[in-house]
């Protein structure tokens, strides 16, 4: 008998897309004709078999949640897992976490992993490579095989499932708000790309703040940054970037849609001889170690993580557990609050 073969290894042997293999496999109209039949043929060559997810929920419960994140070294995504766990633990299930890295493939791979009768059902954030993809065949499957799925923090509005998130418009304008309150007039803002939707409702959150208070928005002020500058090997760019903001423009305030990007900005003004808060006034979004250990200690907007892992593991346990059918999704918006600190007293 022929070795199994797995998604990853067909896409990688025909030189596709581990999207394409799954789409054509299930005969995608998307896929063209010849790829679609060489990619059949070859999984037939090799006998490769899909994920009984289905098979295995009607079987046995493994009393398991899959717990996908996009990063491990974050205060944020910690904080969530130690509610999910919390929650999880109390109610006799057990947690495994997968890791995407911010990969597409990679959130394929884990979600193909534990759904083949390791898991009754996911809690996961999207990784940016996925929303930069607009690619959700792999939770739609899942969905439509039985498999229950909570996102949390990085959601997509076209999957139905449950959600959890922050209100990161409203704490985005409120964090604004502040600043205007405190005296600044030339506010800038640190965002990700738009494709990142918190980054996109924190951008939205920051624009209504200024159109308020009647302050023209200047797009000199806004900086979006590429998410390679967020790496280790990458933070000197970060900083060149911020630093060319600074010196281009006379700013007094700066709201920075998380945490390290408002750290950075803080190590930038000091390099510049910016007094905080006296000179400017800084402003992120998460509440984590780094913001209350900083020196000044940085006045954040908390987004409740724990509570968001708690209501994600209630959720997902409470559909696991219900004879109901998982067609009726909740989206829970969890309030924000701002924490001040140092950096803008």
């Amino acid at each position: 008998m022929r070795q199994t073969v797995t998604l990853k290894q067909i896409a990688n042997e025909i030189g596709v897309s581990i999207s394409t293999v799954s789409k054509a496999l299930r005969n995608s109209v998307e896929i063209g004709a010849e790829t679609k039949l060489k990619i059949q043929a070859y999984a037939k060559l090799y006998n490769y078999r899909p994920n009984n997810i289905a098979l295995s929920l009607k079987n046995r419960k493994t009393k398991t949640i899959g717990v996908i994140i996009p990063e491990i070294v974050h205060h944020f995504f910690s904080k969530v897992i130690k509610g999910i766990e919390q929650v999880a633990n109390k109610r006799g299930y057990n947690v495994i976490i997968g890791l995407s890295n911010e990969s597409f493939d990679k959130e394929v791979i884990n979600m193909q992993l534990l759904a083949n009768g390791s898991i009754d059902g996911f809690i996961l954030s999207i990784s940016k490579e996925t929303l930069l993809k607009q690619d959700y065949h792999h939770f739609t499957e899942s969905i439509d095989q039985g498999m229950p799925i909570v996102m949390f923090d990085r959601v997509v509005n076209d999957i139905k499932c449950d959600k959890v998130v922050v209100d990161d418009y409203e704490g985005s304008r409120k964090a604004v708000e502040l600043l205007i309150s405190k005296g600044c007039k030339n506010i800038a803002l640190i965002t990700t790309k738009d494709y990142v939707s918190v980054g996109r409702l924190r951008t939205k959150g920051y624009l209504e703040a200024l159109d308020l208070n009647k302050i023209v928005a200047n797009s000199e002020f806004i900086l979006k940054v590429d998410d390679n500058d967020v790496s280790d090997d990458h933070l000197e760019s970060l900083e060149s970037d911020i630093e060319k903001l600074l010196k281009q423009n006379k700013v007094d305030g700066i709201f920075a849609v998380n945490e390290i990007y408002a750290i950075t900005a803080m190590k930038v003004a000091r390099k510049l001889k910016l007094n905080i808060p006296e000179n400017i006034k800084i402003i992120g979004f998460t509440d984590g170690v780094l913001s209350k250990h900083a020196s000044p200690s940085l006045t954040t907007v908390s987004q409740h993580a724990k509570k968001m892992g708690e209501i994600s593991a209630k959720l997902i346990i409470d559909k696991l557990e219900s004879n109901e059918t998982h067609e009726n999704n909740e989206l829970i918006i969890i309030p924000t609050e701002i924490i001040e600190r140092e950096s803008t007293l």
